[in-house]
């Protein structure tokens, strides 16, 4: 192995989206919760 492939996965680029290691139902509960606000608001504004 040399110095460059062992070196070469920590230097992979962050785009700023959630960490690897965060719990994913945390992230479906805050996109499901986007939905239903976004629904709501739609059908308060009589857009539906």
């Amino acid at each position: 192995m040399t110095a460059s492939s062992a070196i070469a996965p920590r230097l992979r680029a962050r785009t700023g989206g959630p960490e690897d290691d965060s719990p994913k139902i945390l992230e479906h509960v805050l996109g499901w919760t986007l939905v239903v606000v976004v629904a709501m608001l739609v059908t308060q504004l009589g857009l539906l």
